[in-house]
């Protein structure tokens, strides 16, 4: 089992797969957790509704298998996995999602993520799953894999992101600016390289496109 060190061993001493689910939605989170429970070698031990407490949560429960839904306050499902993956290595990541969007593959994967499926998979599945992961196998649903391979590579820099990211609550130049301690020219030149690079005509259709493809 995991531990602050990030060393652990496979399912902890009892032969239990000690698991954490992070869903903001309870009544999923509960449904999920009751059906993960019914299997006689896994045990939920931990469950939160927000991104941000995902660690503390592995840590002081010290978990096996993370189960992570995408869409989270404090923290998206993917963030709050590359920060359990820094702090706890050992701990062996499953991002849920709802959404299809092929560069958020890519992006749990790039964040230390071991399985990427989506939520409303078959319980069975997904208790397989968190077997696998344990076991040191990667999991990836069929599909989403292949929606990432058509969709192709984020062509976006980590910068213009991080602009179109805070120019989505429609936010000014100037105030983008400021907030990202940038020059205003600097400002309008990531957003017309991200308009370019993703054929659209304006920011408001560049921050739908991206997001659509989940690389925000």
């Amino acid at each position: 089992m995991s531990g602050e060190d990030g060393e652990g061993v496979a399912a902890g001493t009892s032969g239990v797969i000690r698991v954490l689910l992070a869903e903001d939605q309870s009544m999923v989170r509960e449904a999920l957790a009751a059906l993960l429970g019914l299997e006689p070698d896994i045990e939920v031990v931990a469950q939160v509704a927000r991104g941000d407490e995902v660690l503390a949560a592995a840590r002081e429960h010290a978990v096996d298998v993370a189960l992570l839904d995408i869409e989270m306050p404090g923290l998206t499902g993917i963030e709050a996995a590359a920060e359990l993956h820094a702090a706890l290595p050992a701990t062996k990541i499953v991002v849920l999602t709802t959404f299809g969007r092929p560069g958020y593959l890519r992006s749990a994967m790039e964040a230390g993520a071991a399985a990427f499926l989506v939520k409303d998979a078959p319980a069975a599945q997904l208790a397989a799953a968190v077997r696998k992961v344990l076991a040191g196998e990667r999991v990836i649903d069929p599909t989403l894999a292949a929606a990432a391979l058509a969709g192709g590579a984020n062509p976006l820099t980590d910068r213009e992101r991080e602009v179109l990211r805070a120019a989505a609550d429609g936010a000014t130049n100037a105030e983008l600016a400021r907030a990202l301690h940038l020059s205003q020219g600097t400002v309008r030149n990531y957003l017309s390289m991200a308009i370019q690079k993703l054929a659209v005509r304006n920011r408001a259709e560049a921050v739908s496109a991206a997001r659509d493809k989940g690389w925000l």
